[in-house]
């Protein structure tokens, strides 16, 4: 049997990375196998619904490079694959359980299921369920004579269909992760499954179309595994067990400190990105950062992403998408979870930079240098000779405004009492003397540079040392940069001269 995975996403807001995780661990499977990874929009829920989220998710796998084989966008012969789409094919699955004894309609109000919540409550059981305990005790077909329940549904009366949990009974699940889970049937409550506007939820939904659409493998993260032994149980009901999934449950990424699951408020507060790509919220405009924005390159996450949870069994960690669909098996990832760790990832992006081509690395940083410039328009071929002396200094794609702009624009002097605190009346004259000697220079090229630096120099009783940091200062604003002298090379003779002289001025 083909290999088939999908990633089943509901259209909420943005892409956490985890849910980018389980894409790339789908689609390398897939990919692994000769199968296909298929995009399935699950938007039964309407309530949670967000325009332009549904967008966003295909945006953000386009990013990444992990597009799939099926999906809204590309349709397939499955097709439709959005689940609002499909309506009219849950209820008859829901009605088959019913008439099988395997589920119920229930006719109960929200003020009726608050109430049986505050009436089971007790000491041992704070938030009592709709299961195998109450269901005797709530307005549903179970409780009610058929020709009751005829007449409720044929004056419109609202109600869901409640899948029929069965008491003290184990579900077994076998999770190529983590191997044989058993759960005790009594401690799962009898979840909906078709709602009161006749959309199904998740449980169903996933299960009918798993089915449908020929899912082999499903994975998803590990805080599905309470919902499992409900989907296991629905796989039983409908006969379909022989078609049911292997099941794979992803580990969660924690926290740095590891302490629980990675959220957005994590990365709010400690300053690092958790979405793919900036988000705005439709409703309150607030803009939430991706990692995209910040700069990192696609190879990079997606890189990253691999290794929290799965590793090749070696020291490498740097893998392109073709070496790790080649090295990605199911036996090589953990069970527990992986502490997300920015500085690590920060690393690989570092990486990643130094080892694009710099035509590529330019085309990447034109956006964020253009930013920086009141002009906002930079010349391609000066970031083509401008990108290999910065590179290495590089982590985030930003870092090429920040650790070259002054090859753009004349430079703030954020550093000029380094200068003023060591000056005197030799470097003064070296200086503006040099200066002269620099506008009359024949040939404009660092070694020429260089060599008149060196040869002025003893005529005023100095050493390299004694200048070179002032004049770093007066190129750069700062004491960073690549060599002063290709520094000048590169901005011109005008500009250097300009620079020193904006400098010596002050004095």
């Amino acid at each position: 049997m083909k290999v088939r995975v999908r990633f089943a996403p509901s259209p909420t807001g943005g892409l956490h990375l985890g849910g980018v995780r389980t894409v790339l661990f789908n689609y390398l499977f897939a990919r692994a196998n000769g199968g296909d990874f298929v995009l399935r929009i699950e938007d039964t829920d309407q309530n949670r619904f967000v325009a332009g989220a549904e967008q966003y998710i295909m945006d953000c796998l386009k990013w990444c490079g992990l597009e799939p084989d099926e999906s809204p966008e590309k349709g397939g012969p499955y097709a439709p694959y959005r689940q609002s789409e499909r309506k009219h094919l849950y209820a008859d699955y829901a009605e088959k359980l019913i008439n099988d004894g395997h589920a119920y309609y229930a006719f109960d109000t929200t003020e009726d299921l608050e109430k049986m919540r505050k009436e089971y409550r007790r000491d041992d059981n704070t938030n009592p369920q709709y299961d195998h305990n109450t269901r005797g005790f709530m307005l549903n077909s179970l409780t009610l004579p058929p020709e009751k329940v005829a007449e409720l549904i044929a004056c419109g009366t609202p109600y869901v269909i409640r899948i029929k949990v069965p008491a003290n009974e184990t579900v077994n699940l076998t999770d190529m992760i983590r191997g044989e889970i058993s759960f005790d049937s009594s401690l799962v409550d009898d979840k909906v499954l078709l709602k009161a506007d006749r959309m199904p939820t998740y449980h169903l939904a996933v299960v009918v179309d798993d089915y449908l659409m020929k899912i082999t493998h499903a994975f998803r993260g590990e805080e599905w595994l309470p919902s499992a032994p409900v989907h296991i149980l629905l796989w039983e009901y409908l006969g379909w067990q022989e078609c049911m999934p292997q099941w794979v449950h992803l580990p969660l990424i924690l926290k740095p400190d590891g302490n629980g699951k990675l959220s957005k408020r994590d990365g709010d507060r400690l300053g690092f990105p958790v979405f793919a790509m900036n988000w705005t919220d439709p409703k309150t405009n607030e803009v939430t950062k991706g990692f995209r924005e910040m700069g990192f390159l696609p190879e990079a996450f997606v890189n990253m992403l691999a290794m929290l949870g799965w590793n090749s069994g070696t020291e490498q960690e740097i893998f392109s998408l073709d070496e790790l669909v080649h090295k990605f098996s199911i036996e090589r990832v953990h069970k527990g979870g992986a502490k997300f760790d920015f500085e690590k990832a920060k690393w690989f992006n570092h990486q990643y930079i130094q080892h694009t081509d710099n035509t590529t690395l330019a085309k990447l940083a034109k956006p964020y240098i253009d930013a920086g410039l009141s002009t906002g328009n930079s010349q391609l071929e000066l970031l083509n000779t401008v990108i290999p002396l910065i590179k290495d200094r590089c982590t985030l794609l930003p870092d090429f405004w920040t650790q070259g702009h002054f090859f753009f624009t004349t430079p703030e002097i954020k550093e000029e009492g380094a200068i003023k605190e060591k000056w005197n009346e030799q470097k003064q004259q070296f200086f503006a003397s040099w200066a002269n000697i620099l506008s009359g220079l024949a040939n404009w090229n660092q070694s020429d540079i260089e060599a008149s630096f060196n040869e002025e120099l003893p005529k005023y009783g100095l050493k390299k040392g004694d200048v070179l940091l002032p004049f770093r200062i007066m190129l750069v604003g700062g004491k960073y940069g690549p060599g002063v002298f290709i520094i000048s090379e590169v901005i011109g003779k005008e500009e250097t001269i300009k620079r020193i002289r904006s400098v010596i001025n002050w004095f």
